[in-house]
């Protein structure tokens, strides 16, 4: 479908690192307005993400409008949201915008596709090591594994959680260790199609959903610490995972589809800029996603739709870095400030009780928590 490119052949007008649903969704946008785009992507498509697989419906109308909805994958229609505490007490309530069920490895290798079509070129099982921004010439370099540089006019971040381009940028954040790792499997189990469903446990919290072809998908966020001392992703879940009896249940009535889970340490949510250095940051390279924000998936959609208008509506380095903080900030700045506050209740006994109790008592208060945490239609 397409030929992998050397970076000599290459003479490019903006270079994307990352080639996640904020990379896909800038390239596909840009190529689109006649941009000459190359997208760098360390991994192969298709491949599996740590990640919730949950799409807030606030996207959906954009990718329909853009032609980027899958509507040939049979993903799950979702509209009701269940939280339950550390001992399984548990409360439900349903969702305004809903959202769709669907894996990374089928929506990116979708976006992936449709980039190809819109003449995106892609440099495959390829890292970025660093990017510079030379003011004089007003022009970027980024350096590639390879050691190759490549030159190009602007440059977009979209290499997720943590990465060598972060430690090289110097980044305050990268300096700060994480206490938390992502572990996800894909499972077939007895899961309501209509629900996504966050379980706490001492130290984290479980998320599960159905996605497309019958199948479920599993992803917690636990204790680096726990794993350390239990020794196994295996003996962790048992010993931390189990308390809660809803999760053991998930666990002892599902097939896991997987022989090991995916797993990514060093999950940090600490705050970052959405620009760094002249270099627009997407998705969570701008900000990880707390689980009550509306989900990663749809914030890292938005802010490449963001960022690919910030590129067409400016001309120099600087306009565009503007345009951009300023439409990033007022689209999820105060949504990321509420998910921050609401996830402290998450992995802890009493709190995440109280929460439950008072959700089951107040359901318009937890009605406008989630109101305020997630986004409007875009």
């Amino acid at each position: 479908m397409y030929a992998d490119l050397t970076p000599e052949k290459l003479d490019n007008e903006i270079v994307i690192i990352g080639g996640g649903l904020g990379g896909l969704t800038a390239a596909f946008l840009l190529a689109n307005a006649g941009r000459k785009v190359l997208v760098i992507e360390k991994k192969a498509y298709p491949f599996h993400r740590v990640c919730g697989e949950y799409v807030s419906n606030e996207v959906k109308g954009f990718l329909i409008r853009e032609g980027l909805f899958p509507h040939h994958i049979p993903h799950a229609d979702i509209h009701r949201f269940r939280l339950s505490a550390t001992d399984g007490r548990q409360m439900e309530i349903p969702l305004d915008l809903g959202g769709f069920g669907i894996s990374r490895f089928a929506l990116d290798h979708h976006f992936y596709r449709k980039c190809v079509k819109a003449g995106v070129d892609f440099l495959q099982k390829t890292q970025a090591l660093d990017v510079h921004f030379d003011v004089r010439k007003q022009e970027f370099s980024v350096d590639l594994d390879s050691g190759e540089r490549l030159q190009s006019l602007f440059v977009l971040g979209a290499f997720g959680k943590r990465s060598k381009i972060d430690r090289a940028m110097n980044r305050p954040f990268i300096g700060q260790r994480s206490p938390y790792i992502g572990v996800k499997y894909h499972v077939r189990t007895d899961h309501a199609t209509d629900t996504v469903a966050l379980h706490n446990f001492r130290g984290g919290y479980f998320g599960i959903n159905q996605i497309e072809d019958g199948m479920a998908n599993l992803c917690y966020l636990g204790s680096s610490r726990q794993l350390r001392e239990c020794g196994s992703i295996r003996k962790m879940e048992e010993k931390h995972l189990f308390t809660n009896p809803r999760i053991r249940s998930i666990y002892e009535h599902s097939e896991f589809l997987w022989d090991k889970p995916e797993v990514i340490n060093e999950i940090s949510f600490a705050i970052k800029k959405p620009v760094e250095n002249g270099v627009l940051m997407l998705g969570d390279a701008a900000g990880m996603i707390s689980p009550l924000c509306g989900n990663g998936m749809a914030i890292a959609i938005h802010t490449g739709k963001l960022a690919a208008e910030a590129v067409l509506q400016n001309h120099s380095v600087e306009k565009i870095g503007r345009a951009y903080a300023q439409a990033w900030r007022t689209s999820f700045q105060g949504r990321i400030a509420i998910g921050r506050k609401v996830q402290a209740l998450f992995g802890s006994p009493v709190l995440s009780r109280i929460m439950v109790d008072m959700a089951n008592l107040l359901p318009f208060l937890a009605k406008k928590i989630m109101k305020h945490t997630h986004g409007q239609q875009v």
